[in-house]
């Protein structure tokens, strides 16, 4: 152990590693994020003790020292460490890089410099930036402190202890002699000047200087105060200071020593600035440049002489950073343009001095044409949004849309957005000016330009649904023709990242290389290409998302089928050569309209290349980079991003051989995309709002860093804690899905983890993903090919086979994860075993329970949560709470975007305001998606409109409610017990509203209520009333209303379900979507699906009640205050009770509902909120037939349909719900004055957006447990209208000509159907059965065989007719209409050569829209026949406008 001590006295315990000594000198920090060797090395940083804000250091080891170019060494800056002493987070113990000889520890062992880890580095920066740079010394135990005198470097002359003392040449063959005083030189400046073509001489700081041996003079860097260089600065007087001096160019220090040499002074700056994203303004063009610096003292601009002018200064403390003689070739800057380690921007400046040099007597810096003023700004701007949401393409694009509104609004700039999302907040009134619920088609935004007649359209915030649209709107003249110009990256930059053939050009123009690959237009043309480029291939659809329609083919067979798919969703397929195993790593890139250019965030994949980066889990920033990868694929995403011409915000992605530095683009997107959305809550940076205002032509340098709020957002991000984000499945509600993850992405939704290690941050995400998933360490089988072909449960099999004992090195090699990842997880791995060696959790050591804390394990991890909460408590192993502000600490944020880690001894802010704390929803998943994060930004607005000061809590990038911007604190942190409690003993609120964010929150309502936690709203003992299907069931039978009969005791299930007849359905309690949910159809599915309920629901009882067929669904969603429902919203399905409320479309009003049925509904309404007390949102679900209501359940919080109702009627619930909440007295209100305020003629429908496409092997059925992603409505004069504009929003096609019929028990009932698709000119196709029975009926249809159970040898010459598999394959049906049997309950597993399974998932695979419900099928019939009649007229189009009057 050692301990750190400042001049004041503050001390800092740690741990020591490399040399066993003590030190002491002056205490400074570095904000950059990779290249500690490059900083050690520094002479600069010579008697000073160096703090590494990014906590995790050492990760890729220490490179051998060996000979590069003109004898310089290869990695290092200097031949040893000047550095005094390492001070530092985290030392990684396994470093993994190809490039490493040794750890960071033996290498300071070696070097003689002592290191010390387990600082808290943040509150060691936070206090030398209000203090000011302080002296310190790290002293070991066992030395007196008195023995180790504070050593101040300001007070000797540092520069002669680091300078060489003979001159050397590099380069005697150069063409141009520099020489070079060396004040404490980098290697790389020599390199820099030696690769240019000059012979360079190194000469000692004190040298004489004769112009008559050099065509140019070069001054170094160095460390100290420069004024005790008086000889250096004699020397250059003599040269400087004349009538034609010979070129002259300085950096950092010799910036400073030519200063002073003509007359200025410097000072001694509060702190300095040392880092790798220091933005420097170009004096004259106002360019903005990335630098990197390190520097403590600065040239005083105000003391120039009158011919000197200044060069460039930084943008953030607008310091002086370099400057220019107005007439003679002498010129200096603060920064460092040749890096090592940091970016390259201005490494030009070398060609500039050497090209001065060449011709001195005409050499003059280069002035580049300035931004012409402030850009002319449009009045009006369309927002092209981007749908329901699916796998590929979720509420990332509602957090982006939302950004560019506010931004627009911002500049005064009229908004009309089009997306028929309900759910989203884009679509939410006070937003944007205008909505249009419509689909996002050529059509549809023609009719809406035409209208609106914008001019400026945003193409870029509405994912690749908005960019394919503008691209074919682009192609058909509608934009040129209505003068809408394209706001941001222009139509032809997104044509040359979206078509394969010219992408690879373009690269090829800057030398700059895409992996092998191949476009292809055909089948043929794909095999060729294969066979090319050899197998194995990767298959990628051009002008896709999401890897739809992508797969790795090892062989001709897998690639004509994956080939073939394909097909069925592009035009163009990619096929490229495997790169399987390489690193993926992916950088957010921000270019003005001015060429100013940033990347905000670098992120790397820790699984290889091969899994989408939808599907990997990922980690920022990068961790298993050194400084010249990070910096070379920084500088070439910039290169690509310029000449790409992209104006806003992008994102590239590489593949990186983890051998070497080769590598490949694998392509750009030039629009926002899901790493966009966690690229900007990973760094505070927020992108989408950036884009949009670069997009209006705004130079990025006039924008603001919005958490600092004083310095530019023309920066890069430094961090200084460790993000990593975890994807999440939902591929067990899916029958028959294959889980094997891959190049097309199947998550539903992703979570962000914060901590200040990668353990700590990697466990919470893991809980985040799935709050039942206790530990990391759930055992999964463990098998080879579980880990060399990766599933969903991936991460849980390696667990299992550190458990098993496979060793690192065994595990790269069949996972190819990198080996610094996979010692981290060992590191987890091997704690808990530690963890289990104790009985009881008191005989635990404090330092073992500080030790699992500190690596991400929970309390219930660790044992019993409560108790190992109270001896948290008693030994204060107490969480911190830190923020994220963008600039690692280096300038004071007010900044509300926080989170918790055990790596810290102090909060980063007070706690005594008094705030409402509200829980949001967590992770999207099937069943809790962008409608509850709807909810909790609606409650927190009407929270701040209210007066009161908010705090948010949730983890999921992709949300609105996770923007800093929308709540007075916000804490990115898990949503459980343990996390929640820690937030609210520090912060003491006001309360917490639970009922805002689905069903997570209403989990841990119990748990929070014993510990006395103060819930708003309902009572959590009412709410458990609700969730508990017991207390629930019992509850209605003691008030009298009517439900299905059911059996609470599994002991009797068996005999009841003989009793009332099969089906029955299994319902568990605290479930959301209907998780474990399933009908049981005989003894062996209710004994395998009791199974499921119970390991979903372990401590909540499981329900069994009769299941009703036939019954139509009723939903309402209401608002009560103590009991008294205020007012409530009835929606009706259209399709029969048993397909789950998400899965099924909604219609408000309802239109088959008599006034009677209404009103039976209102006192069972009012009946359980008085008996449930309910104060707030809750939702009740109903089932009628045979004139006879039943309830079905209760959820005392809101639901799925709250956004749809409120917007719809024009009563915002959740507004009403947070007003109750709070104790406003809100008047109640009887539905039919909601429904009077709806126009005439006004209906909408709420159709489902599935995701079948994304998800090989699932079968296309519905049933009681929920499969959609999403869910989209529009308005319509009548449910004709609305329901088609609807049905077109999910992507479906009206069908031209042949429609396929399978029609299982329903060909009587459909009859009239089929006769009105005959009447309306269809040709109609159907398997034999359904083929007879309706040409008995007099209707032409035409009879197709199923091919799946064809014997071809029974009948050798027979000649092969042509089957529905053939039809399918060739695309020849427009529309297929497959119902299951009757009675079949939907989702009931069948045989895989099930003709309805194969049929239904091979028109999903060829894009053939498909129905699969009785009632959608005669609905769809319905609409068709309206389409018939109105579709050669104008079609009339239906805006929603928010105005006061609705």
């Amino acid at each position: 152990m050692a301990t750190l001590v400042l001049e004041d006295g503050t001390t800092f315990r740690g741990r020591l590693f490399g040399a066993d000594v003590s030190v002491s000198g002056e205490v400074v920090f570095q904000t950059g994020m990779v290249g500690y060797p490059e900083a050690l090395t520094d002479p600069s940083y010579h008697c000073q003790l160096l703090t590494l804000t990014y906590p995790l250091v050492g990760n890729y080891g220490v490179p051998k020292d060996e000979g590069g170019e003109f004898g310089l060494s290869k990695w290092f800056e200097s031949s040893k460490i000047h550095a005094a002493a390492l001070i530092i987070g985290e030392l990684s113990e396994s470093p993994s890089h190809w490039s490493s000889v040794k750890s960071l520890d033996q290498w300071l062992k070696e070097q003689g410099v002592p290191g010390i880890q387990g600082i808290d580095t943040r509150s060691l920066t936070k206090k030398i930036r209000e203090k000011g740079t302080m002296l310190g010394k790290l002293v070991v135990d066992g030395t007196p402190e008195d023995n180790i005198p504070f050593d101040n470097p300001d007070e000797k002359n540092l520069v002669q202890e680091v300078s060489m003392k003979e001159p050397k040449v590099f380069n005697p063959s150069g063409s141009v002699r520099i020489t070079v005083v060396d004040c404490g030189i980098k290697y790389n400046q020599i390199r820099c000047l030696a690769q240019r073509g000059a012979c360079v001489t190194v000469v000692p700081w004190d040298h004489p200087l004769d112009t008559a041996e050099f065509d140019g003079l070069f001054i170094s860097n160095g460390p100290g105060d420069p004024q005790f260089c008086q000889a250096t600065i004699n020397n250059m007087r003599k040269v400087v200071c004349v009538e034609q001096p010979k070129p002259v160019f300085g950096i950092c220090l010799g910036h400073q020593l030519l200063s002073l040499a003509i007359g200025a002074k410097i000072y001694k700056m509060k702190y300095g600035n040392r880092g790798h994203n220091q933005p420097c303004i170009h004096n004259g063009t106002d360019r903005c440049f990335i630098t990197s610096q390190n520097h403590g003292f600065a040239v005083d601009p105000e003391t120039l002489p009158r011919d000197w002018d200044i060069l460039f200064t930084n943008a953030n403390d607008h310091t002086n950073e370099g400057i220019v003689h107005s007439t003679k070739p002498l010129f200096s800057v603060q920064f460092h343009p040749e890096h090592m380690a940091g970016p390259t921007d201005l490494v030009s400046l070398f060609d500039v001095f050497l090209d001065t040099v060449k011709d001195h007597k005409g050499g003059k810096t280069t002035n580049e044409a300035a931004s012409d003023g402030q850009p002319h700004l449009p009045w009006k701007v369309l927002i092209l949004g981007s749908g329901g949401l699916s796998i590929g393409q979720a509420g990332e694009f509602d957090y982006s849309g939302s950004q560019a509104i506010k931004a627009l609004r911002e500049e005064n700039i009229q908004t009309v957005l089009i997306n028929p999302n309900i759910a989203t907040v884009q679509t939410s009134k006070g937003l944007a000016d205008k909505v249009y619920f419509l689909p996002i088609t050529p059509d549809y935004v023609t009719q809406v330009i035409k209208n609106e007649r914008p001019d400026g359209v945003l193409l870029t915030f509405g994912g690749q649904t908005a960019l394919n649209c503008g691209v074919e709107l682009t192609k058909l003249g509608v934009l040129e023709k209505y003068k809408v110009k394209v706001l941001g990256t222009p139509v032809a930059s997104i044509e040359m990242t979206e078509d394969r053939k010219i992408f690879v050009e373009k690269m090829e123009e800057i030398n700059e290389h895409v992996a092998p690959s191949e476009a292809a237009l055909s089948v043929e043309q794909a095999l060729a290409a294969a066979e090319r480029l050899g197998y194995p291939v990767l298959v990628r659809s051009a002008f896709a998302l999401g890897g739809l329609g992508s797969g790795f083919a090892n062989n001709r067979e897998e690639l004509t089928s994956l080939v073939t798919s394909a097909f069925a969703h592009t035009s163009q397929v990619l096929v490229d050569k495997s790169l399987k195993g390489w690193k993926e790593i992916e950088y957010e890139v921000v270019r003005d309209a001015y060429d100013n250019c940033v990347t905000v965030c670098n992120m790397e994949n820790i699984d290889p290349l091969g899994i989408h980066t939808g599907e990997s889990i990922v980690v920022a920033p990068s961790q298993t980079l050194n400084d010249h990868e990070y910096n070379m694929l920084r500088s070439t995403a910039i290169k690509v991003i310029r000449h790409l011409g992209i104006v806003g915000e992008c994102n590239i992605q590489y593949a990186l051989n983890p051998e070497s530095e080769q590598y490949y683009i694998i392509e750009v997107n030039a629009r926002l995309s899901r790493s966009s959305a966690l690229a900007s809550k990973a760094t505070g940076y927020p992108l989408a709002y950036v884009a949009a205002k670069l997009g209006l032509g705004i130079p990025l340098p006039l924008l603001k860093n919005s958490v600092t709020n004083s310095t530019t957002a023309n920066f890069e991000p430094s961090l200084d804690y460790c993000v990593v984000k975890v994807p999440r499945w939902d591929l067990s509600k899916f029958l028959r899905v294959s889980t094997k993850i891959g190049s097309s992405m199947k998550s539903v939704g992703e979570v962000m983890a914060v901590g200040r290690s990668f353990e700590e941050a990697f466990q919470k995400a893991l809980r985040m993903v799935d709050e039942n998933c206790v530990a990391c360490l759930v055992l999964f089988p463990c098998a080879h090919q579980e880990l060399q072909t990766p599933t969903d449960k991936r991460i849980f099999v390696l667990a299992s086979a550190f458990k098993a004992g496979y060793t690192v090195d065994q595990l790269y090699e069949l996972t190819k994860i990198d080996r610094w990842f996979l010692h981290k997880m060992k590191n987890i791995a091997d704690h808990e075993r530690v963890l289990e060696t104790y009985n009881q959790v008191s005989s635990m050591p404090p330092e073992v329970m500080r030790k699992a804390k500190q690596l991400g394990f929970s309390d219930k991890q660790i044992a019993l949560a409560l108790a190992v909460r109270k001896l948290r408590h008693d030994w204060s192993i107490l969480p911190v709470v830190k923020q994220i502000d963008t600039v690692a600490a280096e300038w004071p944020a007010h900044t509300n975007y926080l989170y918790l880690t055990y790596h810290g001894i102090e909060n980063d802010l007070s706690f005594g305001d008094p705030h409402v704390m509200v829980i949001g929803s967590g992770v999207y998943r099937i069943g809790s998606s962008v409608e509850f994060d709807w909810c909790a930004v609606g409650c927190i607005t009407e929270l701040r409109k209210m007066g009161y000061k908010t705090i948010m809590v949730n983890y999921n990038p992709e949300t609105v409610s996770t923007d800093y911007d929308m709540c007075d604190r916000l804490y990115f942190d898990e949503i459980s017990f343990e996390v929640v409690m820690d937030i609210y003993e520090r912060e003491n609120p006001e309360g917490v509203i639970l009922s805002m964010g689905g069903q997570l929150p209403n989990n841990i309502a119990m748990s929070l209520h014993r510990q006395q936690c103060r819930i708003l709203g309902t009572s959590p003992e009412f709410i458990d009333s609700a969730e508990n299907r017991f207390k629930f069931s019992r509850m209605l039978d003691t008030i009298g209303i009517s439900q299905p009969q059911r059996v609470l005791f599994l002991q009797s299930a068996v005999k009841f379900c003989e009793t009332v007849g099969y089906p029955c359905l299994v319902r568990p309690s605290y479930v959301l979507s209907g998780a474990a949910m399933n009908v049981a159809y005989g003894d062996g599915d209710l004994e395998k699906y009791l199974s499921n309920a119970v390991a979903v629901s372990k401590e909540h009882p499981v329900v069994i009640s009769k299941f009703i067929q036939e019954a139509k669904e009723i939903d309402v969603d209401a608002v009560a205050c103590d009991g008294v429902v205020i007012t409530f919203a009835v929606s009706e399905h259209v399709e029969n009770a048993g397909v789950h409320s998400g899965d099924a479309t909604l219609v408000t009003p309802p239109q088959d509902l008599n006034q009677k049925t209404i009103e039976r509904i209102k006192l069972i309404v009012h009946a359980i909120g008085q008996e449930l007390q309910v104060t707030g949102p809750f939702n009740l679900q109903l089932i009628a037939k045979d004139d006879q209501l039943k309830v079905i359940e209760c959820n005392v919080r809101v639901s799925r349909s709250f956004p749809f109702v409120s917007k719809t009627l024009g009563v915002d619930l959740v507004a009403l719900a947070t007003q109750v909440i709070m104790g406003q007295e809100v008047e109640p209100e009887h539905p039919s004055l909601i429904m009077s305020r709806i126009p005439p003629n006004h209906t909408c429908p709420q159709v489902p957006q599935f995701s079948f496409s994304r998800l090989a092997g699932a079968d296309v059925v519905l049933g009681v447990e929920m499969t959609s992603t999403g869910e989209v409505a529009c308005f319509g004069e009548d449910r004709y209208e609305a329901y088609l504009k609807a049905m077109l929003s999910t992507g479906f096609k009206i069908p031209k000509k042949n429609i396929l019929l399978s029609i299982g028990s329903y060909k009587s009932e459909l009859l009239p159907t089929v006769q009105a698709l005959e009447s309306l000119g269809y040709d109609l196709y159907a398997s034999m059965g359904t083929a007879d029975f309706y040409t008995e009926h007099g209707v032409k249809v035409t009879a197709v065989d199923w091919p799946f159970e064809e014997d071809d040898s029974e009948c050798p010459t027979k000649e092969k007719q042509r089957s529905i598999m053939d039809y399918l394959e060739e695309n020849h049906f427009d529309l297929v209409i497959n119902l299951s049997m009757r009675n079949s309950g939907g989702r009931r597993l069948s045989s895989f050569v099930t003709k309805g399974y194969r049929t239904r998932r091979m028109a999903v695979d060829y894009s053939v829209p498909l129905i699969i419900d009785i009632k959608c099928t005669k609905l769809f019939v319905q609409v068709s026949c309206f389409v018939f009649f109105c579709l050669h007229c104008t079609l009339l189009i239906h805006v929603l406008l928010f105005s006061d009057s609705l």
